[in-house]
């Protein structure tokens, strides 16, 4: 048999053959959480964004919580135990739905739960992680300040000893899904130095408003954490971290997520810039036979498949346990970056169109330039990677 005849046609949808690098258990993860947004999430989401609500949000949660979605790549506790490439690809679906639903489920697996998990006594994982693992209990992560956000060793929330208990004081902004969360994560000064608390949301002296007025992920619960004099017991502290290890560690893991979804976002626009110029005619034929229109399609998609062949690389090494935080920083600033710029060019493809909410590209917009900045912003990843390609420190 001859070479040519083992040639497998091309495939537009995967033109770099990444599907052969899968297996087919991440198939069925892929396929799962892909079915589950075209039915739960799509038909919904242009209203949720207009309306700027998450009508049902626990119990989408719950629904999330029977797939294994959340806190999947965590073992034990009622976690499903995935792969690292299996979440990647779940977190590049739901994003290609929108960047709010990855957002519940980053901040409720990557962080909060990931918190408990890596930092917790075994008393605190049993009392959360498998209602969190079911999505009967959400939960948030607090971290960011109204004026600490890329600085989170300057925060100015503290814990204070009093006897055997914690009384905790602050506020934390730009803080998904808080709420509706039954528990908080919430880091904070300690004379110890920075300390990270599990915080049951109808503890005394605590709040969360909701933030309103928003122009990006519009489909998602954003809150500022409000903790007026919170008293906690003891075993409220995690116990097996104190410093900024603890939430980095825990930020290093969701931005991984972001790696992955980011790509999703940016499939879902170049999609609708390949159907529509397809279907739309102009000066008597299709758009997409135009030369500009054809180079335009050719720059995004090997943007768009360098980003999800650069999110397996990083999801095999997770798996193998040599990524590096750094390699994080390449991955989230490189996608998001990339994302951003496909959405864009989706949009001069769909025209005046391009901007109504029957199409997905200017809410993956708009939704991309939160995902650019949340996490770690661009400067801060370009300070992560010049400090390693360096060994000089440009953050002081």
């Amino acid at each position: 048999m001859s070479a040519s005849s083992k040639m497998p046609p091309f495939d537009p949808a995967d033109p770099l053959g990444i599907d052969d690098l899968l297996e087919p258990e991440d198939l069925a993860v892929r396929g799962t959480v892909r079915a589950w947004a075209a039915d739960r999430v799509l038909p919904h989401v242009a209203e949720w964004y207009e309306k700027g609500e998450l009508p049902g949000i626990r119990e989408l949660a719950r629904e999330l919580g029977e797939l294994g979605a959340l806190g999947m790549s965590l073992s034990g506790y009622g976690c499903a135990g995935a792969s690292a490439v299996q979440y990647g690809l779940a977190c590049l679906e739901l994003e290609a739905a929108d960047s709010g639903i990855r957002s519940l489920v980053s901040v409720q697996g990557s962080l909060a739960m990931y918190a408990i998990h890596r930092f917790g006594s075994e008393e605190q994982k049993q009392a959360w992680l498998p209602r969190m693992a079911s999505g009967e209990v959400i939960g948030c992560f607090g971290l960011t300040e109204p004026d600490h956000g890329s600085d989170p060793a300057s925060m100015r929330t503290y814990a204070k000893r009093d006897g055997t208990d914690w009384v905790l004081n602050g506020r934390k902004m730009w803080i998904t899904n808080g709420s509706v969360s039954g528990v908080a994560v919430v880091w904070a000064q300690t004379d110890e130095g920075i300390r990270g608390f599990v915080v049951p949301a109808d503890s005394a002296g605590f709040s969360a408003p909701e933030i309103k007025h928003k122009l990006s992920l519009r489909a998602s619960v954003t809150s500022e954490l409000v903790m007026d004099d919170v008293r906690l017991p003891a075993d409220a502290v995690l116990p097996e971290v104190v410093g900024l290890k603890g939430p980095l560690s825990c930020l290093s893991h969701a931005r991984y997520g972001i790696v992955w979804g980011a790509m999703g976002a940016a499939r879902s626009c170049f999609e609708a810039a390949v159907d529509y110029s397809k279907s739309r005619e102009q000066f008597g034929r299709p758009i997409g036979g135009f030369q500009l229109t054809q180079a335009k399609l050719a720059d995004m998609a090997l943007e768009l498949h360098k980003g999800i062949l650069l999110a397996h690389h990083l999801g095999r090494r997770m798996d193998a346990g040599r990524l590096r935080p750094e390699q994080v920083s390449f991955g989230k600033l490189n996608n998001v970056r990339e994302a951003i710029d496909i959405c864009r060019t989706a949009r001069t493809i769909l025209g005046a169109n391009g901007i109504s909410l029957e199409y997905p590209v200017m809410r993956h917009a708009t939704n991309l330039e939160s995902v650019l900045t949340y996490e770690g912003t661009v400067e801060m990843h370009q300070l992560v990677l010049g400090k390693a390609l360096t060994g000089l420190d440009a953050f002081r």
